[in-house]
């Protein structure tokens, strides 16, 4: 069965706003009087599909901010105790998520452990990874096994357990030897994250950290490939055939063939939609969103949400759907030098009720209890109107508290007369 156009005019851009929003859990928060628990994260989680993980913490790390987007304040000892349940080296423990590579580096629910067991199959084999060279030296395997071996008889480790006497001449090259083994291992399958201690990785043996209840059969790679591009579309609502692959990472070269099969069986249906400068592209979005697009073309979607976005959020994962979608450009200048960030180091954008309207450059000072925006920005054509104002003002109420912060500084605004509402409205 070949999918058909569901319309054959295009459809909105709010429209497609309002779909992607709702998939991704940025529409409306549920409120309730208790903040969400447990449950509520491996909600969120599933229904984005796997959350980043980055080390950068100007504010919290990206991937509890992913969550806060979602549902407000909320413990972040929840979300941890999901991925690692306190390090129980137990098959009988109660993780309920794993850390792998996926888009980038992710939480993703265990649910998908076997779709990634092709992945770690292939690194085992040295065909992909971007250390294979390495690990192919006699050497080096000799070291691999020793580690692999010492990790069976003693237990959990981190890097930092293994001496070296090598120098480190860089944060990201020049690793000692027994790190690149943990890593070879780790992307291997052969190890997995058992804990995290200062965010520093803890590695120990697959069966004594995952559950056992987890499904461990080996897919084939196109049965693997197209479960997580299906997953990625109905995450992200709808895009172009191209940037499905986009959302876990999966060239796009290899994704073509797999997104047409999926066009051809009908999970996959086709589309147009128009961007927000007024063209109209052929589009796709998963069968199970039928519905939902529907809806969203009829108005009851409308996004309600005011909140603010990591820079690493998954809604930005599917490659230039930013300023399609938006006309926003979302850029990380974290890795520029000083001197040519146009916005700042860790920008957060603002998100009003489906629209991207600004972004702000945050860093907690943790011990003052302080929250320094160093330049607060709204869009070219985003006026500080009062409903505007107030939304944004409850947002960061919101994330104040959520960061045990009870001041804000605002050093720059832009238009000024912004910072002058936020800081009276607050």
């Amino acid at each position: 069965m070949t999918s058909s156009p569901l319309q054959s005019t295009p459809y909105p851009t709010d429209a497609l706003r309002a779909l992607a929003m709702h998939c991704q859990g940025l529409d409306r928060r549920v409120t309730g009087r208790t903040q969400p628990g447990p449950q509520a994260i491996l909600d969120a989680v599933k229904r984005v599909g796997w959350v980043q993980i980055d080390t950068l913490q100007m504010v919290q790390r990206s991937q509890y901010l992913t969550m806060w987007s979602r549902l407000g304040c909320y413990d972040t000892a929840d979300f941890d105790r999901l991925v690692f349940d306190d390090g129980n080296a137990s098959s009988e423990n109660g993780r309920q998520l794993f850390e792998y590579w996926m888009h980038a580096a992710c939480i993703i629910p265990l649910t998908e452990y076997r779709y990634k067991l092709p992945a770690m199959r292939d690194h085992r084999d040295g065909e992909v990874g971007w250390r294979r060279s390495w690990a192919e030296q006699p050497e080096n395997l000799k070291l691999v096994g020793d580690v692999l071996r010492f990790i069976e008889k003693n237990g959990c480790r981190r890097s930092a357990d293994f001496e070296s006497n090598e120098k480190r001449r860089g944060p990201w090259w020049d690793w000692k030897p027994a790190k690149r083994a943990l890593e070879h291992l780790y992307n291997s399958g052969e190890l997995v994250i058992a804990n995290r201690l200062k965010f520093q990785r803890v590695y120990d043996l697959p069966e004594r950290v995952i559950p056992d209840w987890v499904d461990t059969s080996m897919p084939d790679r196109d049965e693997a490939g197209s479960h997580l591009l299906e997953i990625s579309l109905r995450a992200l609502g709808v895009c172009s055939p191209a940037q499905v692959g986009d959302y876990c990472h999966m060239k796009r070269t290899e994704s073509r063939p797999l997104v047409e099969a999926l066009v051809k069986c009908g999970a996959f249906v086709r589309l147009k939609g128009q961007m927000a400068d007024g063209s109209v592209r052929d589009l796709l979005t998963h069968r199970d969103n039928v519905g939902l697009l529907r809806q969203a073309a009829d108005g009851a979607l409308a996004p309600a949400l005011t909140t603010f976005l990591s820079p690493f959020d998954s809604l930005f994962w599917a490659r230039d759907r930013d300023m399609q979608f938006w006309g926003f450009r979302q850029i990380l200048e974290s890795y520029k030098p000083e001197r040519i960030r146009e916005w700042g180091y860790f920008c957060l954008p603002i998100l009003h009720k489906g629209r991207l309207v600004g972004r702000f450059d945050p860093k907690l000072e943790r011990k003052e209890k302080t929250l320094r925006l160093k330049k607060l920005f709204l869009e070219p054509g985003v006026q500080p109107e009062d409903e505007l104002v107030a939304d944004v003002a409850d947002a960061m109420r919101d994330f104040l508290a959520f960061h045990d912060a009870d001041t804000l500084v605002i050093e720059k605004s832009t238009p000024a007369v912004f910072r002058r509402k936020l800081m009276r409205a607050l």
